[in-house]
């Protein structure tokens, strides 16, 4: 029986409280034990001055395979994941073809385990090839392994399609992933509508294109029991409806990105395309907003909403380029450095958001470091400097806004199952 021990780490569980330096022993593949003692085993890795953790879980992660592999493939956005310390991600649906059935959702399963690097759990689609018109076949999603459903960036409009598939959804145990976003209000929108876009005369997506659909889903969540999922939450409403809501006990939950609470609409006076997201950077007082709802519980988790795309489409002009950013290399990194840095999270509420929190939204074993589980664990140099090179990047897409960037805290090895998968030279 294969045997490792990881010596000398501040091991940090949030899901059990636990914030010490201790010794963590992997056992034929799971975790045998946290102690204060040294045993002998087969292996030993030094972990002075490193945060061992839980490894990272991402709520959505574009893998663009099949049909977009020019911008992604499995292998290498998995291997991007392991660099960015998640060993376990959601990929998103947009596919093509769409994966709105068993099929399409058992390939997503086989392809990972053929790349060999990190797990993955497919989301199937909401309606049949992300038209909007039709519910998918959810329960046969469910049964090939769908751990929840979304139409990706494209907003169920109907509400009627919303509340049959949030009814559907309940009685499958599975949350449904929306972003919310009003079509007719951010119709040909290319960033936040407020002064930047006056100034730089681009047309505006304003905040209300969320927020009222942010309402309409949890009217809807309301009315059927069913677990809605607000994915990249921006504005300082949505926040606001959100505690509301969980104040009255009704089942929804929200993620944010690191773009979006590390940059402003005021850096797109460089017509950067790598700050083109859906939903748009927002300006500081939404940036704020959502800070505060990270530390006071309201936003649950944090997820890289990874979408690389190839150099060519994002060298055009900025109002033909497609919304998205290359991400899940940098997440950690850079909510470390604006959170933890910035003195406004420490590390076991910042892990939380990223280990058991988006675990429990997805209805998954992971995100903890309980004796008898896999072992899937990311160690993490708190003290790193880094400056970001899109050269470096396992993704194929190179589309961050954070080239050149320094950043600190960085993952220097990552774990799966008790197999060294990722390490850093």
């Amino acid at each position: 029986m294969a045997t490792m021990l990881i010596q000398g780490g501040r091991v940090i569980d949030p899901a059990n409280q636990l914030d010490q330096l201790l010794n963590l022993v992997i056992e034929d593949g799971v975790i045998a034990e946290i102690t204060t003692g040294i045993p002998r085993t087969d292996e030993v890795i030094m972990a002075q001055g490193m945060i061992v953790s839980p490894g990272l879980v991402d709520l959505h992660v574009a893998l663009r395979d099949p049909g977009g592999e020019e911008d992604e493939g499995t292998a290498s956005g998995t291997k991007a994941a392991l660099a960015g310390g998640f060993t376990t991600i959601a990929a998103l649906p947009d596919t093509n073809p769409v994966v709105d059935n068993r099929a399409s959702a058992e390939f997503v399963i086989l392809q990972a385990e053929r790349a060999g690097y990190c797990r993955v759990v497919p989301l199937g689609a909401i309606t049949r090839n992300h038209q909007g018109e039709e519910l998918a076949d959810l329960g046969q999603l469910a049964a090939g392994g769908a751990g929840g459903f979304t139409d990706a960036n494209r907003a169920v409009q109907s509400a009627e399609i919303m509340r049959r598939a949030l009814e559907y959804a309940r009685m499958l145990n599975r949350p449904i992933f929306a972003v919310p976003q009003d079509a007719t209000l951010s119709a040909g929108g290319l960033m936040h509508e407020g002064y930047y876009s006056t100034v730089l005369g681009l047309r505006g997506i304003p905040a209300a294109a969320e927020e009222i659909m942010v309402g309409r889903d949890i009217a809807l969540a309301e009315l059927t029991g069913g677990h809605v999922h607000l994915m990249n939450i921006s504005t300082r409403n949505s926040v606001e409806e959100l505690k509301r809501a969980k104040g009255m006990g009704i089942r929804v939950t929200a993620d944010v990105t690191p773009h979006h609470l590390a940059i402003t609409d005021a850096s797109l006076v460089t017509y950067d395309t790598n700050l083109k997201v859906l939903p748009p950077l927002r300006s500081q007082e939404h940036v704020d907003a959502l800070i505060e709802g990270l530390r006071d519980g309201t936003i649950d988790s944090i997820s890289s909403d990874h979408r690389p795309f190839a150099s060519e489409k994002k060298s055009r002009e900025f109002d033909q380029v497609p919304f998205g950013v290359s991400s899940i290399e940098t997440a950690l990194a850079v909510v470390a450095t604006v959170l933890v840095d910035g003195g406004l999270l420490d590390w076991p509420d910042l892990l939380r958001l990223l280990t058991v929190n988006p675990a429990k939204i997805l209805g998954i074993d992971a995100g903890t470091l309980n004796i008898g589980r896999p072992a899937d664990l990311a160690l993490i140099d708190p003290a790193a400097h880094w400056i970001v090179d899109t050269r470096q990047f396992f993704s194929r897409g190179h589309n961050t806004p954070f080239q050149g960037k320094t950043l600190r805290s960085r993952v220097m090895k990552t774990i799966v199952g008790g197999e060294v998968r990722f390490s850093r030279q």
